[in-house]
C-alpha cells in the first residue's frame, strides 16, 4: 500500500509539473484557443572553442607554474592570430592531489591543476589555425567546437511570427468549419528556444604537428560551412469568434 501511495504521489508531481508549464487561460464564450510551433533558421554568428588546461607535477607550486605557462601560450596563440585575449574566458584553477592507489597508505605522488577555457570567435576562418596551433603547443587535451547565435532578437521575432501565422491559420480553419468568423486576437503567450550545433572533441594526438614532414591534414571544419542555428517558438493564442 505504501509503494502504491508513493507511485501515486510521483504521478501527481509529474502531472502538476506538466500543468505548470502550460499557461492557464480562462475560457470565455465566443473565443477559440489554439497553439502552434514556428521556427527560423539562420547562420550562426559565433564559434565556441572549448578545451581544458591541465598540468601535473610533484608539487602544487610546480603544477600551477606549468598550468600558467599553458595559459600564457594560449594568450600568445591568440595574439598571433590578432585576437583580443578577452575573447577567451578562463575558469577558476582547481588543484587536486594525485595518489598512489597501489600503496595501501594512499601516498600523495603529485598534484594536478586544471581549468577550462572557452574561446569565442566571430571570424570562422581563424578556427583552423587556432585549433592547430594550440595542438602543436600541447595546450588542451581535447578541443570541442560549437556554433551559436548571439544576436538572437531578429531570429526570435521571425520564429514567433511564423508560429503566430500557423496558430491563426488553425484558428481560421476551426472558425470556418463552425460557420463563424475569426475576429481579433484577445490573448497570446510566447516561448522561444534555440539549438546549438556541437562538433565532437578532437583529441590532441589525432592532430598532426606542423613540424611533421608530411603535409598537415586540413582542419576538421575546413571547406565546410557551419550548420544553421534553428530558433523555435511556441505561441498560444486566443481569438474572438464573431
Amino acid at each position: 500500500m505504501k509503494n502504491a501511495l508513493l507511485v501515486l504521489f510521483a504521478t501527481l508531481v509529474v502531472v502538476m509539473g506538466a500543468l505548470a508549464q502550460t499557461p492557464t487561460v480562462t475560457a470565455t464564450p465566443n473565443t477559440v484557443y489554439v497553439g502552434a510551433d514556428g521556427k527560423f533558421e539562420t547562420a550562426p554568428d559565433t564559434a565556441l572553442i572549448q578545451f581544458n588546461i591541465s598540468a601535473q607535477a610533484e608539487t602544487a607550486r610546480d603544477a600551477y607554474e606549468l598550468a600558467s605557462k599553458q595559459a600564457e601560450t594560449t594568450r600568445q596563440v591568440l595574439q598571433t592570430n590578432s585576437i583580443d585575449s578577452k575573447a577567451a574566458e578562463v575558469g577558476f584553477f582547481s588543484l587536486s592531489p594525485q595518489y598512489d592507489w597501489e600503496n595501501p597508505k594512499r601516498k600523495i605522488v603529485g598534484y594536478q591543476v586544471t581549468t577550462s577555457v572557452t574561446l569565442k570567435l566571430k571570424d570562422f576562418s581563424k578556427i583552423g589555425p587556432i585549433t592547430q596551433q594550440l595542438a602543436d603547443a600541447s595546450v588542451g587535451q581535447s578541443q570541442s567546437l560549437s556554433y551559436t547565435l548571439e544576436s538572437t532578437e531578429e531570429a526570435k521575432s521571425k520564429a514567433v511570427a511564423d508560429a503566430y501565422r500557423r496558430a491563426r491559420a488553425s484558428a481560421q480553419a476551426l472558425a470556418s468549419a463552425s460557420g463563424r468568423v475569426l475576429g481579433e486576437l484577445s490573448y497570446a503567450s510566447v516561448d522561444t528556444a534555440e539549438n546549438v550545433r556541437v562538433l565532437a572533441p578532437v583529441p590532441r594526438h589525432l592532430m598532426m604537428s606542423a613540424t611533421d614532414k608530411a603535409a598537415p591534414p586540413p582542419a576538421p571544419t575546413e571547406e565546410f560551412t557551419p550548420q544553421n542555428v534553428t530558433v523555435t517558438a511556441h505561441v498560444n493564442a486566443m481569438f474572438v469568434l464573431k
